[in-house]
């Protein structure tokens, strides 16, 4: 494969983000069928885009869908500059593209209806979480950086509400993930994603306040060190921290963690220390912390280094005497969440994809999720005209009507909230962190009946 240069090699490249750059940060095999749309005559036959997930991360027995604001910003946002026209033009690539196609990216924007679950939706296999209904050209320009926001969202959500779910109500969790989220911009869509789903601050210092929050931390091992040096100890590291954050937490882990919480329970003991709490980020934490509970019984315990639901819920069941604790990588990375993006239907007509292992459904979808006593019993997946049955309630809402926003966004409070009560009304079987068993969901009649006729090519 032949790569063209368009940017002078002799200058330092820029990789920084503005919403002004969003149109471009796409694949490229988006704007070279949208130019083949346009010379075909049909790049705005009206197309219907579904995103979902084919199958679950191993171990997950549910999705926490997240990222809709920021998708919804994008598809507000959309333009393509004269500059960035010209730089597509300059690539030589689209050298046989008709004219027509420059004047559509000259004068675009996003003129179709989005359905999508609310932000903090427990969500299943096959369930659409977002669908896009636009002119053909845009609902498949829009692919890439749909799958990119929802995709990595959903993932830090879903691993937040379990965190939360096994670390229960009580538990202070902080997200510590910035270092080891996969790029800047991936670390406030983390931040934002985790306290959407339960956690309770951040220590972006970036995304807290663009949140309206107040970002939360303690000190590294770097600071102990190096006062301890210049000072004479550790303790006089910890003084002179509390002079400039009084009581604020201490990093007590850094030479001899019995030895630490021992001086400043004596200084607490003694009135001339207030202190909020400790944290323990190295060696047994069970051991430790059931230790340093002991010496300092009315301070809060905190916990972190590479912890994640599994190791908080061996923690909780060996007696461990932890209060809160830091999530990081584990939070912002891991399994990813393989979201995909497939036309169902074009010009009226409904499509599928028949490949083996990746076969879809067709035509526009709606699901309905059945309750009783306040717990989801199943869902039914089925098409836009079916009716909700009794006890059903219908996830996907309309959020864009012809580009036009229909609602203001939620705050991260509404969808903490939305969060908290998708959790509350899985079964144990689902929340369960080994072997889940996620919702059923049935295909309903009127689907399966499409499935097979567009199987047969019925209506084409």
């Amino acid at each position: 494969m032949t790569t063209i240069p368009i940017w002078d090699t002799q200058q330092t490249p820029e990789l920084n983000i503005s919403a002004a750059d969003y149109s471009l940060l796409t694949d490229l095999y988006q704007l070279t069928m949208a130019a083949c749309y346009t010379g075909e005559g049909l790049e705005q036959k009206r197309a219907s885009f579904e995103l979902f997930v084919r199958r679950l991360p191993e171990g997950f027995g549910y999705l926490i869908a997240m990222g809709l604001e920021q998708a919804l910003e994008y598809l507000e946002k959309l333009r393509f500059s004269p500059e960035q026209i010209a730089a597509l033009q300059a690539t030589g690539i689209f050298a046989h593209v008709e004219e027509s196609f420059w004047s559509l990216l000259a004068e675009a924007r996003f003129t179709g209806d989005v359905w999508a679950v609310p932000e903090g939706t427990a969500i299943f296999a096959n369930e659409p979480l977002l669908r896009v209904e636009a002119p053909l050209w845009q609902a498949q320009l829009v692919e890439t950086y749909l799958l990119n926001t929802i995709n990595y969202q959903t993932l830090v959500a879903t691993r937040a509400a379990r965190l939360r779910d096994i670390a229960g109500e009580q538990a202070t969790l902080l997200e510590f993930g910035t270092r080891r989220a996969f790029s800047p911009q991936a670390s406030l869509w983390a931040a934002r994603a985790a306290l959407a789903a339960g956690l309770d601050a951040t220590s972006n210092v970036l995304a807290a306040l663009q949140l309206g929050q107040q970002p939360s931390g303690t000190m590294a091992h770097a600071l102990v060190m190096a006062l301890s040096a210049m000072e004479g100890s550790e303790g006089e590291a910890f003084s002179a921290f509390h002079r400039y954050f009084p009581g604020a937490p201490l990093l007590i882990d850094t030479y001899d963690t019995v030895a630490a919480a021992q001086h400043l329970a004596e200084k607490v003991n003694s009135g001339t220390m207030q202190l909020s709490g400790v944290r323990l980020d190295s060696g047994d934490l069970v051991s430790l912390s059931k230790q340093v509970r002991s010496l300092l019984p009315e301070v809060s315990i905190f916990a972190s280094g590479d912890l994640d639901e599994w190791e908080i819920a061996k923690l909780k069941a060996a007696g461990a005497e932890i209060d809160g604790y830091g999530l990081g990588t584990k939070l912002v990375t891991g399994s990813p969440v393989n979201g995909v993006y497939k036309l169902v239907e074009i010009d009226n007509i409904p499509v599928m994809k028949k490949s083996t292992g990746k076969a879809t459904y067709p035509g526009r979808k709606q699901i309905f999720r059945s309750y009783a006593e306040g717990k989801a019993t199943a869902d039914r997946l089925g098409l836009i005209t079916d009716v909700p049955l009794a006890q059903e309630t219908s996830l996907l809402q309309l959020v864009v009507k012809q580009g036009q926003h229909l609602q203001p966004p939620q705050t991260l409070t509404e969808i903490r909230q939305r969060t908290a009560a998708s959790i509350a009304s899985l079964s144990e079987q689902t929340r369960n962190l080994d072997h889940p068993v996620s919702l059923p969901v049935e295909i309903s009649s009127t689907l399966q009946e499409l499935t097979q006729q567009t199987k047969k090519g019925v209506g084409r």
